[in-house]
């Protein structure tokens, strides 16, 4: 039975309108400061009525008496004291929470989420399970649910393959997780097989060697895993037990990779396919889980996006060699370019390889990206059509980056973060799996924490959430903070996908003031963006005038950057605006890509060297709602080249 009721979300029709959106944010002035306040103070008082209700006939622990005591007053001067100097220290902080800021992946947080955080904390619940978190252990697996629906993931917990999804600090350990549940998934079938699983159990039998056990892929190893599951259901538990240990002695979680490899002398450690713009979690998850940094092959990008064609041919060629391949990841909105790479052709690419004997999990780095998802589904959870998602937009989405969301359903796990454009407070990833039978491959018994009981029901399987994850002790509160968010603005197109969809038609504008400043600079500096964006990130190249030379153009850009980065040792106020830089690589764009980027800001490849082998570009993140502020007539996006413009002509001046 659930523990936790809440209304249900707002009619499904009306769209979001600006004036609800005013009351979504703290805002860039602190407009909303009174709301805020209202539900700090009026939670914070129903959780001290809770404590003094809790058993009201216990007398008073700290006496009323207390407060007024030398030794009491000197500690309360001195907490009063750290915080005036805590609080000091962080106005130094890096302003997220305005529309001058464009750097990295942080804005303004929504209120919902922050209050209820905030409201939460005081109860300190530790979703290792619902004995230490009753209530926010089954909101973490209602926010899974919730995340499921938006991907286009089964989300119905009544139905056998329902996804299932949970909270991580981030979306380096959501990254973890699926290779964790993908190496588990892919090495199963082999312990089957190696336990003489057989005997009983046609599926296991039929595999005709650990090549074939190794390669079968995630829908049929799900199905063995179930299979197997059944099967021991018919014995007695005696017997049962003699089997899983039998089969828990062959699993690789056992023997550990060395052991394992050297039980099945025909298989080879699998390989990761990544693009040369992954996240580098990739990297730090293969080495944390003893699978090596050298597995993870990293596939040419074709104008910023994972080379589809380069991964069929590194298939074609697992295949040749007989090389396993434990997971293909593509990213939905690479951290550097926010760039959406071809989901659709990934998903092609695991469904022939599979028919074809080489089995692998498709996995979406969506931690950036996931949200956008909001603009694509309806309030019933359908897909919506391009031309549906395209209205009001001038070019979002393209066609590639409309076939990429919708195939993200088709893939076998997610990273999202809701602390990236979800809004919401550090730390808030989540991992999602497509299909929650496979993460019993993945469940850690302690006898101290979880009951034991092997329970049938989704949600009181997975209120045992401890069992399930990497973590073990995690906070409660940010699993209140995503669902009350979710739930007061519904992951559709209506509700939540408004505010996505503002920070996508900011981008539009900037992609039309980068056109606007490019010809007024033509006398001093070559402007342009160096490619489409995909999302609400985009970057500039620049370069000035007459430079052919690429090193003096990555100085010049520097310099520029210099002037929007942050500077702890100096005022806030003394910036106009903040902003990011990353780099221009031949591996990301491709040779004919870079030779036209080049072209147009008038620089001599020939002058790119080993120390300037790369493109140095800002690079503008704009997810603030209030980029462009209709409300006073400002737009923000043209305040900043008019800044920007400024410094170039001040700087051309200095050359």
């Amino acid at each position: 039975m659930d523990t936790f009721r809440s209304s249900p979300p707002p009619p499904a029709t009306p769209v979001l309108s600006p004036e609800a959106l005013h009351a979504c944010f703290l805002g860039p002035y602190g407009e909303n400061d009174t709301l805020l306040e209202k539900l700090v103070v009026e939670f914070l008082r129903d959780h001290v009525y809770w404590r003094r209700n809790f058993h009201p006939e216990d007398p008073p622990a700290i006496p009323t008496a207390a407060a007024q005591h030398p030794a009491y007053q000197a500690l309360e001067a001195n907490m009063r004291r750290e915080l005036h100097s805590l609080s000091a220290a962080l106005k130094r902080s890096v302003p997220f929470h305005s529309p001058r800021y464009i750097g990295h992946m942080a804005s303004d947080l929504l209120l919902p989420g922050l209050a209820a955080q905030l409201l939460t904390l005081p109860y300190n619940p530790n979703n290792v399970c619902e004995d230490a978190a009753p209530v926010t252990v089954e909101l973490e697996v209602k926010v899974g649910l919730q995340l499921a629906r938006m991907l286009g993931y089964p989300a119905d917990p009544d139905v056998p393959g329902c996804a299932f999804g949970h909270l991580t600090s981030g979306g380096t350990v959501a990254n973890y997780q699926a290779l964790r549940l993908a190496l588990a998934l892919k090495a199963f079938p082999v312990a089957l097989r190696a336990a003489g699983v057989g005997v009983a159990i046609e599926d296991v039998r039929g595999l005709a060697d650990d090549w074939q056990a190794f390669n079968v892929g995630v829908a049929p190893g799900i199905a063995l895993v179930e299979g197997w599951q059944r099967w021991l259901a018919t014995l007695s538990p005696e017997e049962a037990q003699r089997w899983r240990s039998r089969v828990q002695a062959e699993r690789i979680e056992t023997l550990g990779l060395t052991g394992f490899f050297s039980r099945h002398p025909t298989l080879r450690v699998p390989r990761v396919y990544a693009p040369v713009t992954a996240h580098y979690s990739w990297s730090k998850g293969l080495k944390l889980l003893g699978l090596g940094r050298a597995q993870l092959s990293l596939l040419p990008e074709r104008d910023m996006r994972l080379d589809a064609d380069a991964l069929d041919e590194a298939l074609d060629e697992c295949r040749r060699t007989r090389q396993p391949v434990l997971m293909a990841v593509g990213v939905l909105g690479t951290t550097e370019h926010g760039m959406i790479d071809p989901i659709d052709r990934i998903v092609a690419a695991r469904d022939r390889s599979q028919a074809q004997g080489l089995g692998f999990s498709v996995h979406v780095d969506a931690a950036w990206g996931g949200y956008l998802a909001t603009m694509f589904r309806n309030p019933d959870g359908s897909l919506r059509s391009r031309a549906e998602v395209a209205q009001g937009l001038q070019s979002f989405p393209s066609e590639c980056v409309h076939a990429a969301f919708a195939a993200v359903g088709r893939t076998d796990s997610v990273t999202v973060d809701p602390h990236k454009l979800g809004y919401l407070p550090y730390g808030a990833g989540a991992f999602v799996c497509r299909d929650n039978r496979a993460m019993t491959l993945l469940s850690e018994e302690a006898d101290y924490v979880f009951n034991g009981l092997e329970a049938e029901d989704y949600m009181t399987r997975f209120r045992q959430l401890g069992q399930y994850i990497p973590e073990g002790s995690k906070a409660g509160a940010s699993a209140a903070a995503v669902y009350v968010m979710h739930q007061v603005l519904p992951l559709d197109h209506a509700r939540f996908g408004q505010l996505p969809r503002q920070t996508v038609a900011a981008a539009e504008a900037f992609r039309r003031g980068a056109e606007r400043v490019a010809s007024e600079l033509s006398d001093v500096a070559r402007v342009c963006v160096p490619f489409e964006p995909d999302s609400n990130l985009v970057c500039l190249a620049l370069n000035l005038a007459g430079n052919r030379d690429i090193g003096r153009a990555n100085r010049f850009v520097r310099t520029l950057h210099d002037d929007l980065r942050c500077d702890p040792s100096r005022p806030l106020q003394v910036k106009e605006f903040f902003g990011s830089m990353t780099t221009l690589r031949p591996a990301s764009l491709g040779q004919e890509r870079l030779a036209r980027i080049l072209a147009a800001l008038d620089l001599d490849p020939e002058t790119m060297g080993a120390g300037d082998d790369h493109v140095v570009i800002l690079r503008h993140t704009l997810m603030n709602p209030y980029l462009i502020d209709a409300h006073n007539g400002i737009s923000y996006i043209d305040r900043y080249f008019d800044y920007l413009a400024s410094r170039i002509r001040t700087l051309a001046r200095a050359s």
